[in-house]
């Protein structure tokens, strides 16, 4: 019954996914680590893989319907594929097994449970939904901001195998004015470039099980063609703040969950 549960989550990550350009590895890594019995270090591996090749088929359909700037998606993923890059293949494997007797896999689980805490207040809010766009042009000031966030959003992909789609949103919404329609696409291609490339970094480290990891992924990709067809009848102000609701509870969980677990 939990493999099962595991395999219908594979379904909602896609979901996830195509209706708010985001949630998709906030889903996969707690469904890897305490649904199908992944230490944490494989799942982020795999959490890559699988949220990258599902935003790569709905940032593949946005681009073609048109709903998807390049342009800043290039602004952006440039500096994030670079950090994701560096993150992975360089940044992780020197860092310390254990910090204060904790074990790298179980505070790299508390730390991505503590971002989903943080990112499910802005979800809740809604607040990339409700705020003015910035309609001006997209220039030199706007596209170092873009970068900038790009690096940071690259690092975390890095550490916790986290797209970042709740990160990336707010500031092609708020920085480049872009429509919230397009901004995930936008998203989504941003997404599978910085996913990709960093399961792509961990070739060198680990050899995946394919036979799990594709399976997975193509319910995955079927989830995101549900969930580009729900969007558009569902308004995704009020899905992302009950998605948000969901990410709270689950992090708070896993929070109390690890903290029982040390001590």
């Amino acid at each position: 019954m939990v493999e099962l549960l595991g395999w219908f989550s594979a379904l909602l990550i896609g979901i996830s996914l195509g209706l708010i350009g985001g949630g998709g590895s906030i889903l996969t890594l707690p469904v890897l680590v305490y649904l199908l019995g992944f230490d944490m270090l494989s799942a982020t591996s795999y959490s890559l893989f699988v949220v990258g090749s599902s935003s790569l088929v709905g940032g593949s359909l946005a681009l073609k319907k048109k709903q998807a700037d390049l342009r800043i998606a290039l602004a952006f993923g440039a500096p994030s594929i670079v950090s994701v890059f560096l993150t992975r293949y360089w940044l992780l494997p020197l860092l310390p097994d254990s910090v204060l007797g904790i074990a790298k896999g179980a505070w790299l689980l508390g730390l991505f449970a503590l971002l989903m805490v943080l990112a499910s207040r802005s979800m809740i809010r809604g607040s990339t939904v409700d705020l003015a766009q910035n309609t001006g042009p997209f220039n030199l000031k706007k596209g170092l901001l873009v970068a900038g966030q790009g690096l940071a959003v690259g690092l975390i992909t890095g550490l916790l195998g986290a797209g970042g789609g709740f990160i990336i949103i707010p500031v092609l919404v708020q920085v480049t004015g872009l429509p919230m329609k397009k901004a995930i696409g936008t998203t989504l291609i941003i997404i599978a470039a910085n996913s990709l490339i960093g399961f792509g970094g961990d070739l060198a480290n680990f050899s995946p099980n394919w036979s799990f990891l594709l399976p997975f992924s193509g319910v995955s990709i079927v989830g995101i063609f549900i969930g580009i067809g729900l969007s558009q009848r569902i308004p995704g102000a009020k899905l992302k703040r009950a998605f948000g609701w969901f990410v709270l509870i689950m992090g708070l969980g896993m929070l109390v969950k690890q903290g029982l677990e040390l001590f």
